[in-house]
């Protein structure tokens, strides 16, 4: 068997010395005494291949987070002409590709594959056997060097800073020994495939969470409560049998509908009216807003005399009219406070007609299947899907009678709020374990982790264990003292 070598850091004896590299912290950025230290453009080459001679057909894109992916991979659809390709530049398997507008903020990974990438990505390749791109794949996984990125940008937008590359290339790295290199990047290799393996079976089990509690609402807005009650034909595609005693409705019938301001981001005063839009509707507030709670932009208080037919209030709903995908077409959130809220920009207004809807119901009957199954079937669009009020108002409801309508939004809420409490557990727990993840790789590559070579499912599982623990209470002492 061979006998294992000790790397230097491995020991407790192991000294360190002041770096001079500033984005690894304070201290001067201390990093083992035997490391040297260089500026990127001793280490990486820039790779400037044009497909000229079309060598390359494969569109290849950069995703936060994620790394260098087939473009078809994002979801969207369409191949580019041929002809196209030629303004394209090349990268090569093991290249190191950056998004120059997008590198500040993590959109960078080393590539898999031979391909074409847009002439905004930096490519850098490393020619020199010393230095093994696996290690410095890791090094710019770094927040800390992706926070320092931004001295080697500018632009007028933060995300969208572009890096200079003839300042960027005098950035200084460090240079462990190639042995150490390996057993770095071997060890992280490892340590993140577990890591990795855990959050996929955190993120399974959101996906079941959600399935699960879709199908219940599904389920009581439609069925009902009583599973022994009569039924009768709906009449609609998506809704089969119905409680004998409901109604089916058009929307039209039980709301009028309307449009939001229309306004731009321009338009947003420090102080006013509280003013929904179809950006909070999709990404921060989906199906329920309450604007006692919920922070809003404002818009100037004029807009009550000028547009009073804007102003939502408790038992209203509001409709994103835009998505960038189908499966946000429908997206919509209720009212639930009494406070004076506005529907902003790409947005459509219900606002109730008779006094035999119950909103709290309502707002899990918009949310169900039958009800977005009906709303997708009608959308148009392909890059945006548009709903419109006529699209709207000619979608079918379930009405149960008014108390069965509370009775069921009842049932819902305390089912939906158990379910979604594991959810966010959940999510806190994936977080939790990123937060591990990043400060596991920030140590390693800066020689500050015994990077043994025991990577034995006991001893991984061990450390494992005793990382996700220390990190628990770390991230614990951290929200204390916010509070």
């Amino acid at each position: 068997m061979k006998k294992h070598t000790q790397s230097p850091y491995e020991s407790s004896k192991v000294s360190y010395k002041p770096s001079g590299i500033e984005w690894l912290g304070g201290g001067g950025g201390k990093i083992p005494t035997h490391w040297e230290v260089k500026p990127l453009q001793a280490i990486f080459n820039q790779r400037n291949e044009q497909n000229n001679n079309l060598e390359f057909q494969t569109i290849l894109s950069l995703v936060k987070d994620v790394g260098v992916i087939p473009y078809e991979e994002k979801g969207n659809v369409g191949n580019k002409a041929k002809d196209d390709l030629q303004g394209y530049k090349i990268a090569r398997v093991n290249d190191l590709v950056l998004n120059k507008m997008n590198a500040v903020i993590g959109s960078l990974g080393v590539s898999k594959y031979d391909g074409l990438v847009s002439p905004i990505y930096l490519v850098l390749y490393i020619e020199n056997p010393n230095y093994l791109i696996a290690y410095y794949s890791y090094l710019f996984q770094t927040k800390s060097i992706q926070k320092f990125l931004r001295k080697f940008a500018y632009g007028i937008m933060e995300i969208r800073e572009s890096i200079d590359y003839l300042e960027f290339k005098k950035m200084f790295l460090p240079i462990p020994p190639l042995q150490e290199q390996k057993e770095i990047a071997e060890f992280l290799d490892k340590k993140c495939e577990k890591i990795q393996n855990y959050i996929n079976k955190k993120q399974k089990l959101i996906t079941l969470l959600q399935e699960k509690k879709q199908a219940l609402i599904n389920q009581a807005v439609t069925k009902g409560l009583n599973p022994n009650i009569e039924s009768k034909n709906s009449g609609i595609e998506y809704l089969g049998l119905i409680p004998h005693h409901w109604e089916v409705k058009k929307l039209k019938i039980l709301f009028s509908l309307g449009n939001g301001l229309n306004i731009t981001k321009q338009d947003f005063v420090s102080y006013g009216i509280p003013c929904v839009s179809y950006g909070e509707i999709h990404s921060k507030y989906p199906c329920r807003l309450d604007t006692s709670i919920h922070k809003l932009p404002y818009v100037s208080e004029t807009y009550l005399a000028d547009k009073p037919q804007s102003l939502l209030t408790k038992g209203d709903f509001v409709f994103a009219d835009t998505s960038e995908d189908i499966e946000g077409s429908g997206n919509f959130t209720s009212i639930q406070s009494y406070v004076p809220v506005f529907a902003g920009y790409h947005t459509i207004i219900l606002k109730p007609k008779t006094s035999e809807i119950n909103d709290l119901y309502f707002s899990f009957l918009f949310d169900s299947f039958g009800i977005r199954s009906q709303i997708r079937k009608e959308v148009c669009g392909v890059k945006v899907f548009s709903i419109t009020k006529s699209i709207l108002k000619e979608i079918q409801c379930l009405l149960p009678p008014l108390q069965e309508q509370k009775e069921i939004a009842a049932f819902l809420d305390s089912k939906v709020a158990q379910i979604d409490s594991v959810i966010e557990k959940t999510k806190k727990q994936i977080e939790l374990i990123k937060e591990y993840k990043n400060t596991l790789i920030n140590e390693a590559v800066c020689g500050r982790v015994a990077c043994s070579r025991d990577f034995s499912p006991t001893a991984q599982n061990d450390k494992m264990k005793s990382g996700f623990s220390l990190t628990l209470k770390m991230t614990k002492r951290k929200a204390n003292k916010r509070k």
